[in-house]
């Protein structure tokens, strides 16, 4: 049997529960930033950059997996999201050129992931298991902003273009409005008339 493959535009159609749909996104978006990742283990050979990647990764596998428990407590089953935020920025922004472009979206989705949770951390009448996976994830989301910036900036740096690096990370911010503004509109619709957070 296959899992359920599903957007925000057709979740509620289904009769998918909102929140169901929602921390499937989140599933979807701790997978694919693990893969992002994964993409930037095989261009960066400094050892340092090894380790803290090995264990963002990590973080980020455990991250979709606390979601993943979640949903199975909550009485559903994880849906395969077809039209996740990665996959909307990939559509908008394009693939990265290089190392680079990589640690500048890295910087802009784990920026997008701690505003998200920490949206959704104050939302009214939050039940207290999603409340404790909101806080697990969230508590690695700083260290993970920090540590990317502070290899895209030396990067950018020893190579001497420090200004495209922040020009990349605007240049992605931008895309990433555009995509929130269009995933919380399907979400907004999923709810009915609010967003989940």
């Amino acid at each position: 049997m296959s899992a359920a493959t599903i957007d925000l535009a057709t979740a509620r159609a289904a009769g998918v529960p909102a929140e169901i749909a929602v921390f499937s996104y989140y599933r979807n978006a701790e997978q694919h930033g693990a893969n992002l990742l994964f993409r930037l283990l095989k261009h960066l050979d400094d050892p340092d950059a090894q380790i803290a990647l090995s264990q963002h990764l990590a973080d980020e596998t455990r991250h979709a997996w606390l979601w993943t428990e979640r949903i199975v407590r909550a009485g559903a089953k994880p849906l395969v999201v077809c039209d996740g935020y990665q996959v909307r920025m990939g559509r908008q922004a394009g693939m990265p050129r290089d190392v680079l472009d990589l640690l500048a979206l890295t910087v802009v989705v784990e920026q997008r992931a701690l505003r998200r949770y920490q949206h959704h951390l104050r939302r009214p009448n939050l039940d207290p298991d999603t409340e404790d996976v909101l806080k697990n994830v969230t508590k690695d989301e700083a260290w993970h902003i920090d540590w990317i910036r502070k290899l895209g900036r030396a990067t950018a740096e020893e190579r001497g273009e420090a200004k495209r690096f922040d020009d990349a990370i605007a240049r992605y911010r931008a895309v990433d409005r555009e995509v929130v503004e269009h995933l919380e509109a399907a979400e907004q619709e999923l709810s009915g008339g609010a967003t989940v957070d």
